[in-house]
C-alpha cells in the first residue's frame, strides 16, 4: 500500500516536542484553526511537500531519534496517521502526537481512537492564547494535557505524563 502525506517540514534533533532529541514531523491540515496558532500555514491540507511513508521512514531511520507528530493536526487524516504511527512503532520509536482534539473527543470516536492507540503520548486540546504559559513542559497553554495513551485506554480515563 502506498500512503502519501503532505509534510510541511521535518525537524531533526528538536528537544521541544517531547523528551529527548526527537524528529518532529509537521503534517498539513487542521480544522481547529486556533487563534494565535504558532503554525497557521499548516491549516491548509494541500500545503507542504507530498512524501511517501517510505521517504518519511528513511529520514526517521537516518536520524535515529524518537518521533513527534504535529502540524496542523495529525488527526486531520486519521487513517494515514494510523499507518504512520504503526510504521514508527514497528521501527522501535517512541511516538508523541499533538492534536487540537481533546482526549474525550478522541475516545468518543472509534476512528480517532484507532488512529492514536499505538502511539505513546498525546498532547491534547487546542492552544488557547488566554491560557498561554511559557513555563509548561512540551505544550503552550494550560488546558493542554500530556496523556499516556496505553494506560489511559486500559483504565478508561486520562493518565497523565509522569516526568
Amino acid at each position: 500500500m502506498c500512503v502519501y502525506y503532505n509534510i510541511l517540514s521535518i525537524i531533526r534533533g528538536t528537544t521541544v516536542d517531547g523528551p529527548g532529541f526527537r524528529t518532529s514531523i509537521y503534517l498539513a491540515g487542521c480544522c481547529h484553526q486556533c487563534p494565535s496558532c504558532h503554525n497557521p500555514q499548516s491549516w491548509n491540507p494541500h500545503a507542504g511537500k507530498i512524501m511517501t511513508l517510505e521517504e518519511i521512514m528513511k529520514i526517521v531511520e537516518e536520524e535515529d531519534f524518537d518521533v513527534t507528530l504535529s502540524g496542523g493536526d495529525p488527526l486531520y487524516n486519521p487513517d494515514s496517521t494510523k499507518v504512520l504511527i504503526k510504521a514508527l512503532k514497528d521501527n522501535g520509536r517512541n511516538v508523541w502526537v499533538y492534536t487540537g482534539y481533546t482526549w474525550e473527543e478522541i475516545t468518543s470516536s472509534e476512528i480517532l481512537t484507532d488512529a492514536v492507540k499505538k502511539a505513546d503520548y498525546l498532547v491534547d486540546g487546542p492552544f488557547i492564547q488566554s491560557r498561554k504559559n511559557p513555563d509548561l513542559l512540551f505544550r503552550g497553554s494550560d488546558n493542554q494535557r500530556i496523556i499516556n495513551i496505553k494506560e489511559s485506554l486500559q483504565k478508561q480515563q486520562p493518565i497523565f505524563y509522569n516526568q
